[in-house]
This record gives C-alpha cells, structure tokens and sequence, in this order.
C-alpha cells in the first residue's frame, strides 16, 4: 500500500474512534442519568453506564468494519478505549485520585499507548485485514456474521471491560494505599516492558527472517512472549485492587478472562499456522509456550 493510502486510513479509522468513542460517552451518561433515582449503589450504577457505553461503543465500530468488510477497524479498539476510560474516571464527580488510583491511570496509560504505537506501526491500511479474521471467516461461512460480532468484537471488548473493573473501583472507592499496590503496578509496568521488548525483537525479526522461527532475545525460550506480557498486565491492575480492596476479591475475573483467552484461543490460533512450516516440532520442543525460560531437552 502506498504511503498516501496508509494516511488516509489512519485518518478514517482516526475519525471512526472519535465516533465511537462519542456514541460511547453519550450512550453510558445516558444510562448512569437513568439510574440515578434506581437506588442502585452508586458504583454498579456507574459500571452499568460504562459497561453500556463500551458496548455501544463496540457496535459503532463493528459497523464500521461491515462498511469497510474489514474486521481489522476493530484492532485498536483493545488498547485505544482503556485509556480513555481510565482518563474518563479520573475526571468525573466523585472520583477520588488517590495514590492507588494514580499508579492505575499511569499503568493503562503507558500500556495503552505502546500498544496503540505498536499496532499503528504493522497497520497496513484499511485494505489488510488480520489473518485470524480472514481464516475464520472461510472457516465459518455463512456464520461469520455472528463469529464476528460476537467472536471478533464483543467477547474482547467485555474482556478488557473487566480487566478495567479493578480500575473504575479504585477511583470510585478510594481504597487506602499499601505496599501491595506498589508491587503489582511495578508487575505491570514490567509487563508493558516486556511486551514491548518482545515486539521490537520481533519487528527486527522480520526484515531479515535469517530463520523460519525466531530465536532470538525473549523468542529464544518462548513461543509468545508478547502474550505474556499482556496477560501479566492486567493481573498486576486486578491483584493491585485486590491488595487494596481484599473484600472485593472477585475483581481477578477480568485477568482470569484475559488469561483464558490467550491460552484457548491466541495461542492454539498462533501455532496453528506456526505449524504448517516445516520444523514447528521441533521449534515447540525446544520453546516454553509464554516463560522465557531455559526448556531442558529429554
């Protein structure tokens, strides 16, 4: 694709989020208005409207990705709306912006826009759509409609929602800090750190490919590096709400989601194709699936 024609799709999908992002804030203030005298808790109000809102965000842009027969508009949907729900929640009435609440904002942020940069740096145009997407849809047929719109967008929006849960009761509850809290935001800042290492090793990868697989820096030991690093972020913003709010433990569910949906579906779809090149057994034996640790040979 030419550069011009890379431009301008980075300027349509630019437009599409501010859309989405529009529909979504009016489309959640309208439900938190409506439950206003529900006598609903505050809080299950709040996370209510917002769950509302980041679905009707999702539809937006899954109609978008009909209009362009593209589901890859969905793409950067995953870390584009974290960071403007966790800005949105530092500024609405009775969030309080304590130390706890803080670490949580700079951690969805700096994860955020690295993952926003990373995708922006493989987008290819509004003409290339992800291989996953394009196999599921030979895959399923006359079925993909749903595949994608269930499948494709809402399963990882609800994903992520829950994985921001923690975030959005931090804010609203104003839990004392601890050590705890400490901890686990350094955890996802090292998240963030590794993810990224685990990208730039593989962008430098592909230029060259002196090698089918890649096995070098973190890819040397294991098979999805990246992937453990985005699984590791977002225990760290559960398991810091934990530290801070231990009655509300059920938080972890996000993270458990998140966790699951690597594990059954990225990955088993990433070494799936990883397996039709020659060599994939052997690469698999000698490679952890996310540690980047040493794997002893039987």
């Amino acid at each position: 694709m030419k550069k011009h024609e890379r431009f301008w799709s980075y300027l349509l999908l630019l437009a599409v989020y501010i859309l989405a992002a529009a529909a979504g804030g009016l489309a959640g203030y309208g439900v938190f208005i409506a439950l206003g005298g529900s006598g609903l808790p505050g809080i299950i109000a709040l996370w209510l409207a917002a769950l509302v809102g980041d679905t009707a965000a999702t539809l937006l842009v899954f109609v978008f990705s009909l209009i362009f027969r593209n589901a890859s508009v969905y793409d950067p949907y995953w870390s584009v709306i974290p960071i403007e729900m966790v800005w949105a929640y530092l500024f609405l009435p009775n969030a309080a912006a304590t130390p706890a609440a803080i670490l949580d904002l700079i951690a969805v942020t700096v994860w955020g826009v690295r993952l926003t940069a990373n995708w922006a740096y493989t987008f290819r145009g509004i003409s290339h759509q992800d291989w996953r997407y394009t196999q599921l849809k030979e895959q399923t047929g006359k079925f993909y409609f749903f595949v994608n719109l269930i499948g494709i967008h809402m399963v990882p929006t609800l994903v992520v929602f829950f994985c921001m849960l923690p975030v959005l009761y931090t804010f609203f509850l104003a839990p004392a800090f601890n050590a705890g809290a400490a901890v686990f935001f350094a955890l996802s800042l090292l998240a963030v750190g590794l993810q990224g290492a685990a990208d730039v090793q593989m962008h430098i990868f592909r230029k060259t490919r002196p090698t089918t697989f890649i096995r070098t820096g973190l890819w040397k030991y294991s098979r999805h590096p990246n992937y453990l690093g985005e699984i590791l972020m977002w225990w760290g913003i559960a398991l810091s709400a934990v530290c801070v709010m231990p009655e509300n433990w059920w938080l972890i569910a996000g993270a458990a989601a998140n966790t699951c949906l690597f594990l059954f579906v990225s990955i088993p779809l990433a070494d799936g194709r990883q397996a039709k090149k020659e060599g994939f057994a052997e690469y698999k034996k000698n490679t952890r699936m996310l540690l980047p640790l040493y794997k002893r040979q039987k």
